[in-house]
């Protein structure tokens, strides 16, 4: 059996900061390779024709899901903005003022009435369905809010 020759490789001295160093030495250990063989990439990678083609790939990737995530959090902000519109309008509308010894007593039980929807909303967010999850992306611009 014949043994191909390798090629001898060339030596080169380079100087890193402590924290680059760190750097390689924690990432070379990761993949079990030498921290020759990871610098040796990285320097092929970064001198190589299409590097900056692949660089402003990734950059063009990551670019596209911030702002999938961004558009993402717009709905559902106005989906949590809707929802509140609809709840006061509703209730502004269907709860008549009290007179005032009853708002008294309103008043006197608001701090337990508030502990207890702090409480079921809390439940709601750590275990059901969320509200944005139930609402379908696909519904039409067109909406009927009541009067």
């Amino acid at each position: 059996m014949a043994k191909t020759a390798r090629k001898k490789k060339s030596p080169v001295s380079v100087y890193l900061d402590p924290e680059i160093m760190a750097m390689l030495a924690e990432f070379a250990a990761r993949r079990g390779q030498s921290r020759s063989m990871i610098a040796e990439a990285a320097i092929a990678s970064f001198l190589s024709p299409d590097a900056d083609e692949r660089r402003e790939a990734a950059i063009v990737k990551r670019l596209d899901q911030i702002d999938r995530r961004i558009s993402r959090l717009e709905r559902d902000v106005g989906i949590s903005v809707e929802t509140l519109a609809v709840f006061v309008r509703f209730w502004l509308t269907s709860t008549p003022a009290l007179p005032e010894p009853a708002a008294q007593a309103a008043r006197a039980k608001a701090s337990e009435r508030y502990e207890a929807f702090v409480g079921a909303l809390g439940r709601r967010l750590a275990a059901g369905p969320q509200l944005r999850q139930e609402i379908s992306e696909d519904v039409s611009p067109a909406r009927s809010e009541p009067s």
